[in-house]
């Protein structure tokens, strides 16, 4: 997504969906539409600017029912890559065009030599069911593989129920659930006795791969390639942190007990059109609650650093990493956030391999 409205702005949760909740898996007319068109009917291309109505008519109203707005028809212009392409090689913006009009939308983006990330999944409405973001998806990923990727991700809120129908229809599957935890920027955040803050990369590498953070979240965190995204994470992750953002790992007399390190700083207004600073974290983990308020205050220090506003930190979805953020009142989102994975190495056009 571009740095002006997507990779940099925090694009939030509400609006930010990484499917509309197509059901690729349900053969349907809708109610007053045109009648199901065959996904082989229909033609799939890279996005072109000319495109652009066709895709704001249908994504106007996405996520009208949950007060929200789409991204999309704000950023096409800049989000697509048409013209440039220096970007073909990184990202592909699929369209699908039924007799000259465009119905469907999604894009595939190059984390790394191996991961691709799927975003921007939309369909409209009259079209859903047809199995035409099914076969849009393939073409994604089609282009992912020819470009050496092996995995391709997504990520889908917990709260929509269709989105996560229509990802494990076209051959997602389950790969990992986070949450946001939100501590206030403290310039003045006390760090627990018997605890202090290093940028120590090697120690936080090590830390992070035998950490039970690491094992839930299968490796990954957010990636500083693309707002919204995760990638596997490396130790040149945690150095690039140290040198260009900030690397905030938790030491004491007896080792090393927590990490997290800031992915990017980006302003954006809220609901009131009132500018905000935000300052993102990539992944936490902690072996204690101690560690974690030390790391809280860590975080809160850094944040206050570039005057950062809020904050949002990838943590774990599970009972004790939740019940640990609330216990020190960090702030806790409302619900987690599921990410889906697909082995591209797979027949993936072939259903039997979902089973």
């Amino acid at each position: 997504m571009p740095d002006d409205e997507g990779r940099t702005d925090g694009t939030d949760a509400t609006t930010n969906l990484a499917t509309d909740g197509t059901d690729a898996t349900t053969n349907l007319v809708a109610d007053g539409g045109v009648e199901a068109t065959a996904a082989a009917d229909a033609t799939y291309r890279r996005a072109t600017h000319d495109d652009y109505d066709d895709v704001e008519a249908f994504t106007a109203d996405t996520w009208s029912d949950r007060d929200g707005s789409d991204y999309i028809p704000r950023i096409y212009h800049d989000w697509i890559e048409a013209d440039d392409p220096d970007r073909h090689d990184q990202q592909y913006t699929c369209v699908a065009e039924v007799d000259g009009t465009v119905v469907s939308i999604a894009q595939t983006v190059l984390l790394s030599e191996h991961e691709a990330w799927c975003q921007g999944m939309r369909t409209d409405p009259d079209y859903r069911g047809a199995g035409i973001g099914k076969e849009l998806t393939h073409e994604m990923w089609d282009w992912a593989r020819d470009h050496g990727a092996t995995v391709a991700r997504n990520m889908v809120f917990s709260w929509n129920m269709a989105g996560l129908g229509h990802s494990r229809g076209v051959g997602f599957a389950p790969a990992t659930e986070f949450r946001w935890m939100h501590p206030d920027p403290d310039a003045d955040a006390t760090i627990p006795d018997g605890y202090r803050l290093s940028s120590d990369v090697n120690a936080a590498w090590s830390y992070w791969t035998a950490s039970d953070a690491r094992a839930h979240l299968g490796g990954l965190g957010l990636t500083d390639e693309e707002s919204w995204a995760v990638s596997e994470l490396t130790r040149d992750s945690f150095a690039t942190a140290a040198d260009d953002r900030e690397l905030v790992v938790v030491q004491s007399d007896r080792g090393t007990h927590a990490v997290s390190y800031r992915v990017r700083d980006f302003e954006r207004e809220d609901d009131d059109g009132v500018e905000q600073t935000y300052a993102e974290y990539g992944v936490a983990g902690w072996d204690s609650t101690t560690a974690l308020r030390a790391l809280v205050a860590g975080i809160a220090r850094d944040a206050a650093s570039v005057d950062a506003t809020t904050t949002r930190v990838l943590i774990p979805e599970t009972a004790r990493h939740v019940s640990d953020a609330s216990l020190v009142r960090a702030g806790i989102s409302d619900e987690p956030d599921f990410v889906m994975a697909a082995d591209l190495t797979a027949d993936y056009r072939n259903d039997a391999h979902l089973g």
